[in-house]
Order: C-alpha cells, then structure tokens, then sequence
C-alpha cells in the first residue's frame, strides 16, 4: 500500500488513546495504511475486557469468553489475523435459567431472551400455558405496536407484544446476566439493533427474532487464508441454537495476535501511560500523559464514555450535555474445582439468574469447561472451571448495597454458595484448587433509553472535528460482535 513515505514526505501520525480491543482495531486500521501510530493504555496489560489470568495453572478468559454470530465481524478478524481454525461453537447443552420455583432450560433460539416460538417445549417450560399464550398473542397485534415510537426500551416493547411473563422469566435474566442492567432502561435498538425494524417487516416479534436467527445461520463464512471458497463450517458453529462462538484458547488470544501484528507494523505500544488531557493544535492534536506529549495529526479516543467525554471536554464543550452514564461495576469470580460430580453438566453451560430468585446473588453462572471443550481438554479429569458475575445494574441500590458481596473472600464464599445452588452439586472449600476475582469497573457501556439518538449527537460533533475519532463500546453498543464491525468504518476518515 502505498503512503506519503513512499513519496519521500514523512508518513502521518495519530495518537490512539486506550488499548481496549477498539483502541487496538483502531491503531491496526492505522498502521495498516501506513500512519505512524502510537497508543496509550492506562493499565499494564492490553486488550481492556478481553484479558486473561491465570488459575490454578489454566489460563483463562478474565473477561469476554465468547461473541455472538450475528455478524461475521469478529470471525472475518480472526480469519485475518490467522486464528480462523482456532473459530469453535460451544458444546450444544445450552444454558438454564434460574426462576423462583426453580431451574429450568433456557430456549436456545432466541434474542436477549425473546423466543421464536412461543410454544417450544422449554419455552411453555418457563412461562406456563398463560404465559405461552398471551405470548402468541404478539402475531395478532399491529407491527406498529411497541415500534412506534423513537425509543423504546427492551422491556416496554416485549411487555407489549409478549406480556410480563415472558419479559420476567426469560428476557430479565439474560439482560441482567449479559447487560447488567435493567430490561426497563435499555434501548433496544443499541443492545439488539434491527430487533424493532424486525417486527414491521414481519409482523410480529417472534417473527423478528427467527429471521435474525435464521440470518446468523446462513452467512456464509469468510474464505480461508489462500483459498477463493468459503472457509469450511465448524461442526455446530451456525446451527441455530448457537448464537455465540469462541477461539480455542481462549478469547484473549485475539489480543495478543492484534498486538504481534501491530508490533510488526512498527506502531508504538505504550502501557502505563495514562493520558490525562487533549489539547487542539494548529496542525493537529496534543496528548498529554504525565510529563510526556504526544503530537500527532489525527487523535482516536478509545476509552469508556465518560473518560471520553472528560479528555475531549476543553476541545468540544457541547460533549458534556452528551455524558453516557456510568456502566455497572461488574465482578467476577472464577472456581477451578475438582468435583467429578460436575462432570455431568447438569446445568448445561451455565445459569442465568432471574432477578427475583430468592438466595442467589449470583447474576449469572457459566460452567467454562461444560462449554468449551477446549478447555475441558486442558483441565485434569474430573477438573472443572466455573465462572460466577455479581454486579446487577437492574437492583436497586439500597438493595443492592445490602445483597451484593465485596471483599475477595465476600465473593469466594458467595460464588461457592451460589455455585452450588445453582448447579445443584455441593461444593466446599475443599474442592477448590484455584480461585481468582476479577473487577471490571464500568465496563458494560450502559445504553439507556435514546443512547441511540446520543451516540449520533456525539458522532456529529466529532465529525465536525478534523482528524478526530471515537470508538468504544459506548458508541457502537456491548459485545465484541458491534466493536469490531464499527471501529474501521468510525477510522474511514482518518485514513491517508
């Protein structure tokens, strides 16, 4: 490719600030065209909620374990970036979900919990005759119903077309597990985008839910390195029970192939160094870090939305009355236990947890080595990881402050009660050979009610900007899946 360099004039620069999975995407569209690129990571390791540590001599995930197949965005990434064979589906048990009366499976072709079908068989499981049939009353109402208006949030439009039971026992504790947040305050067109346009092309939501399935079951997949047909198909990988796919190893290897290859595209990493202020240049943009400046033509910012806000405040004060509120501090603690007994899977890949379920503080529950076989491989016999999320952005927070445990050993002796009822198997502490909490403190973007309609305010602000990106999850919506696929086209302007 060539650049200004090779016309002998020296190669632009940018300043990526953050070194999460979209400040790394953004500073590989950079190198990639030839721009001297430098980032800026606050912590010491990179990849922001896609890392990993290390339990009882396993490496694991200590953030992102899967993304969702909607798109082929992620998939094309690892292709590229040489991890295509390590693509793999999750074992096929699927997950359960934890109600009140007890624990029951949750249907495997839905959307944040929204059924296809009303009457499968796990479905009427959950939600009891009444609830299937006010259910299946959603394809005999208008498709204007609960689309009508500008914004609408996740609750008010399965309220409307599906009723409360459905939004209670199945869509709260799959928002809550996956969102951390209240069905009642997120937008639905951030956290599952297309969802509502769905339900005027096809009449109903249960319709909508199906075709965004049934489309993530027939994209085809990305060709194979050096090869002009598709790349074959993973046993299971687009079946339409599985919305999710990992990488054999893990997720965070994804971050470790896109730092070898910015490495050697020459860009400079730079961890441990917080940026604490922007400042507009005549011919481009200051960064400073300490007693360090970093002048560059061209700026990315890409770290989460209030951070964002605040570096860029002198440079674009209209970005204040556009400040995203805070996500929810999310804990997570992982078990690697040796407990046979577990060896059956008898929670499927994990639990999620509706939030009236009296006695569990968990909100959600994944069974790691009954998920991945991968990781069932590395793990001895009778060997088993289990993972355990606290942190519900969807209690309230006197509640909350009375329920939700704090300290480490808070946690551990929570997560060994929690894991216990929720999988049905005892478990003390002398079955645990490892443990490990990880905090991740406003991590989940919180897309509340017209985030939509602010993320555009934001984009047109900084597009007014010369040479001025910002990428995040806050912008594009939570999950890999949205980050991925929205990262270069926010980078397009940027490029030589």
């Amino acid at each position: 490719m060539a650049t200004d360099a090779d016309a002998g004039s020296p190669a632009p620069t940018a300043v990526v600030v953050g070194g999460g999975i979209s400040g790394l995407l953004a500073a590989r569209e950079l190198a990639r065209a030839g721009v001297r690129t430098t980032v800026l990571e606050a912590a010491g390791d990179w990849g922001g909620c896609v890392g990993s540590h290390v339990v009882a001599g396993l490496t694991l995930d200590s953030g992102a374990e899967s993304f969702a197949t909607r798109s082929s965005a992620v998939a094309d990434l690892a292709e590229e970036l040489g991890l295509g064979p390590q693509i793999v589906p999750p074992n096929p048990g699927g997950a359960w979900v934890q109600l009140p009366e007890g624990p029951r499976e949750l249907p495997k072709t839905g959307v944040l919990g929204i059924p296809a079908n009303p009457w499968d068989p796990e479905v009427r499981r959950s939600l009891g005759l009444f609830g299937s049939v006010r259910a299946s009353l959603d394809a005999l109402l208008p498709a204007s119903v609960g689309t009508a208006a500008e914004a609408t949030s996740v609750a008010a439009l399965v309220r409307a077309r599906m009723g409360r039971r459905v939004l209670d026992r199945l869509v709260s504790p799959v928002v809550g597990g996956v969102h951390s947040a209240d069905p009642a305050l997120l937008d639905v067109d951030m956290v599952a985008p297309g969802l509502r346009a769905g339900v005027r092309t096809h009449g109903s939501l249960a319709a909508a839910v199906a075709a965004q399935r049934r489309g993530a079951a027939a994209r085809p997949a990305a060709p194979a390195p050096g090869t002009s047909g598709p790349r074959p198909q993973q046993p299971g990988l687009q079946k339409a029970g599985s919305a999710v796919a990992g990488l054999r190893g893990g997720m965070h290897t994804l971050v470790g192939a896109l730092v070898a290859e910015l490495r050697g595209l020459d860009a400079t990493l730079l961890s441990g160094t917080r940026a604490d202020a922007v400042q507009r240049l005549p011919g481009g943009w200051r960064v400073t870090a300490g007693r360090a400046r970093f002048d560059a033509e061209r700026l990315v910012v890409a770290v989460e939305g209030p951070a964002a806000v605040a570096l860029l405040a002198d440079t674009l004060p209209a970005l204040a009355a556009l400040r995203p509120d805070a996500g929810p501090d999310v804990r997570l603690v992982t078990l690697v236990l040796d407990r046979p007994a577990l060896d059956a899977a008898p929670r499927g890949t994990g639990v999620l947890v509706a939030p009236q379920s009296p006695g569990i503080r968990a909100k959600a529950l994944t069974h790691a080595t009954a998920k991945w076989a991968w990781l069932a491989e590395q793990a001895a016999p009778g060997r088993h990881v289990v993972r355990l999320s606290y942190g519900r952005g969807d209690i309230a927070p006197d509640i909350a402050a009375n329920r939700e445990p704090r300290s480490d050993e808070e946690l551990f002796d929570a997560a060994l009660d929690d894991a216990s009822a929720l999988l049905g198997v005892p478990l003390s502490r002398t079955d645990v050979v490892g443990w490990d909490v990880v905090r991740w403190s406003g991590a989940l973007p919180f897309a509340a009610l017209g985030h939509k309609q602010r993320v555009e305010q934001v984009r047109q602000l900084c597009a007014a900007e010369r040479n001025l990106a910002v990428v995040g999850g806050w912008l594009s919506g939570n999950g890999l899946a949205a980050i991925v696929a929205d990262t270069p086209r926010q980078l397009a302007s940027l490029l030589p």
